[in-house]
């Protein structure tokens, strides 16, 4: 059958001094994105400010610029990525070949829509750029890439070398050193032998992940990865934290995020807490002896967290804290609550706002929240199971008024703002995982699926979908570990992180949905592991920032400061 990827010969479709001509398209990218924030800011700023009637006026163009940055900044690390593999003489064919498909992928996409999500595409007319298209579809280097990059011969070649793939970390050479990939290796095998085995029952039950497997990732070191070596951490950056994260949702995106409840309360507690907290909660979340939980958002407030009602008033040597609070991950099984409350009553923005360290016992599924003052009941979920999600009610709720974060009032939000870089980055891990779980069980199953007389993956429109898969993963990895460097040398990433964490959501709900195709109607039984991929795949695009706030978040830094 014509087309079939198991036809001989096939040329690999690998272009002549391709890092070379990445690194060119970069630049023709560059300058198309510059016209775009240009053109954008006369409709987006004010004064060289980001105005923001406009951008809610203006939601679809400003959003869409998001996007054009997002992609730029994926091919430029992408295209970096492979000049040091290629000075380091570990620049394969495989890694060639991804490289090329995504670029040839998302260039077409800058020049004729970047999908923001299944309904909307933004065009460069939209963002009046259609001039700086096309002369950037005109550039030699990217018109290659287009027509060249992503070609019959180019996919098929690629699809070869994915059975390959099949028990390793990835497909690509990630370009990690050393120590991260023992990490990789340490992590990748604990998920595999005592994760991915029972992480469906425990999805399909709506289990909560068994407390042997936590008691084991705090000896493995996970929840005091990024916590220094003085209150008992490992001492390890957000890079580090980034390969663990990615490999443990790879195998439950429950089992990945575990982690993510103790990096958010130990880094407001570095940033934050005084000397006596830090000695007395970073050991502890350190070691797994304390297990916390993020208490922020409130019903009907979303993104807008300025709006907050729940109070905490002064009563002594205590604060009182009543209100109410929603989507609390793993809010039950565990001791302390990092606490977002209104201290000033006479506030209705983010100035009033307080931070807590509130502790709390322990509850089980019979007394979910065993605690005077505490009241509350369990979300149920369409995916994203394991920890499960709540609600609580607080009446007078006590808190000790040595557990105010810093002993200052006020500085609730400056906190919270200060761990969103982190918080960002550790999502697009996850979501890392989450598409090499997709890619792992799509690829199975189109080796193992047998029809019309041979496996399915045999065909281009499946092979195809697996290769689109790894491509982008190439592009994601690389631009979620930018981010986690930038944050581990100090400089500011909140750009970046933003960035990789748009750009993960779509990428794994993507993977996650053709994965399904592939499987078909074995994709839509709840039997099959793909089936809780896709709905965990979906809370991406939601938490730690819903996509089209992230977007926006985007916009205003990439417009702020524009002439």
């Amino acid at each position: 059958m014509d087309g079939m990827v198991t036809d001989a010969p096939v040329r690999s479709g690998v272009i002549d001094e391709l890092t070379t001509c990445l690194a060119e398209a970069v630049q023709a990218a560059e300058a198309y994105a510059e016209a775009a924030k240009s053109a954008a800011a006369l409709e987006l700023t004010r004064d060289g400010k980001p105005d923001r009637k406009a951008l809610d006026r203006h939601q679809h163009m400003a959003h869409g610029l998001a996007w054009v940055g997002t992609y730029l900044e994926t091919l430029r690390e992408t295209a970096d990525w492979a000049s040091r593999l290629e000075a380091d003489n570990a620049f394969g064919e495989i890694e060639a070949l991804l490289c090329q498909i995504l670029f040839s992928e998302y260039l077409s996409q800058l020049v004729g829509g970047i999908p923001m999500n299944q309904g909307e595409t933004i065009r460069p007319h939209e963002l009046g750029v259609s001039d700086a298209a096309q002369a950037l579809a005109d550039t030699p280097s990217v018109r290659t890439l287009i027509s060249e990059g992503k070609t019959a011969d180019s996919m098929a070649a690629a699809a070869r070398h994915l059975p390959d793939a099949l028990g390793r970390a990835s497909v690509e050479n990630t370009a990690l050193d050393e120590t991260m990939e023992m990490i990789r290796d340490t992590f990748r095998k604990f998920a595999n032998d005592r994760v991915l085995p029972d992480a469906h029952d425990w999805h399909l039950k709506d289990d909560l992940i068994p407390m042997e497997i936590i008691t084991e990732m705090g000896e493995l070191g996970v929840f005091g990865l990024t916590i220094p070596e003085e209150f008992g951490g490992s001492g390890l950056g957000k890079t580090a934290m980034c390969v663990v994260s990615e490999e443990l949702s790879r195998g439950y995106i429950g089992v990945g995020s575990l982690g993510t409840r103790s990096e958010i309360a130990a880094e407001l507690i570095l940033i934050g807490g005084t000397d006596d907290q830090k000695q007395r909660w970073l050991p502890g979340i350190a070691s797994a002896e304390i297990l916390p939980t993020a208490v922020f958002s409130e019903p009907n407030t979303g993104s807008d967290l300025g709006s907050l009602r729940t109070r905490a008033v002064k009563d002594g040597d205590a604060y009182k804290v009543t209100g109410n609070k929603t989507w609390i991950t793993h809010g039950a099984r565990t001791d302390m609550m990092t606490l977002l409350a209104r201290t000033d009553p006479q506030t209705d923005n983010f100035s009033g706002l307080s931070m807590f360290l509130a502790e709390k016992p322990r509850g089980d599924d019979d007394n979910m929240f065993p605690a005077e003052g505490m009241r509350g009941g369990e979300i149920e979920v369409l995916g994203y199971r394991g920890m499960k999600e709540y609600e609580i009610g607080f009446d007078e709720f006590e808190v000790k008024a040595d557990n105010l974060l810093g002993g200052e009032e006020g500085m609730g939000f400056r906190h919270l703002m200060a761990t969103f870089e982190s918080a960002r980055i550790q999502t697009a891990a996850r979501a890392v995982g989450v598409t090499q779980n997709a890619f792992e069980l799509g690829l199975q199953y189109a080796l193992d699926r047998q029809q019309f007389g041979r496996p399915i993956f045999e065909f281009p429109r499946v092979a195809n979908k697996l290769v689109m898969m790894a491509a982008e993963m190439v592009g994601l990895r690389q631009l979620t570990y930018f981010s986690a460097r930038r944050k581990d040398s100090g400089k500011r990433c909140d750009l970046e992180a933003g960035m990789a964490k748009l750009l993960s959501a779509r990428v794994a709900w993507a993977a996650a949905d053709n994965a399904v195709q592939i499987h078909g109607g074995n994709g839509f039984a709840l039997e099959y592991p793909i089936s809780r991929v896709l709905q965990d795949a979906r809370i991406l695009n939601i938490f730690e920032g819903a996509g089209e706030v992230q977007a926006m978040v985007i916009t205003r830094r990439l417009l702020d400061g524009v002439n």
